[in-house]
């Protein structure tokens, strides 16, 4: 499974992108599980955010949501921290 994620937006508006896959990775039930509820928490287009907030696009295996703060579940903010600590 690919997992892409790419926060844009904040205060000083710098974009961030990173990505991992979970082929062959011990953990990759743990990651799929978090991604398809990410996934299936998001919106087909972005959504309105909050001022100096962040915007998200989740990509999982090619299907794309959108999301952005304050408004993330636990599943989608777990997952972006998460890779983009990761994925980097």
């Amino acid at each position: 499974m690919l997992i892409q994620v790419r926060r844009t937006g904040g205060f000083a508006g710098i974009e961030r992108f990173a990505q991992l896959d979970t082929e062959g990775r011990p953990d990759a039930g743990e990651w799929r599980a978090l991604a398809e509820k990410a996934v299936a928490a998001g919106q087909d287009t972005p959504p309105a955010g909050v001022p100096d907030g962040f915007n998200y696009q989740i990509t999982v295996d090619g299907r794309t949501v959108y999301a952005a703060d304050p408004r993330l579940t636990e599943e989608q903010r777990l997952l972006i921290s998460r890779l983009l600590a990761e994925g980097a």
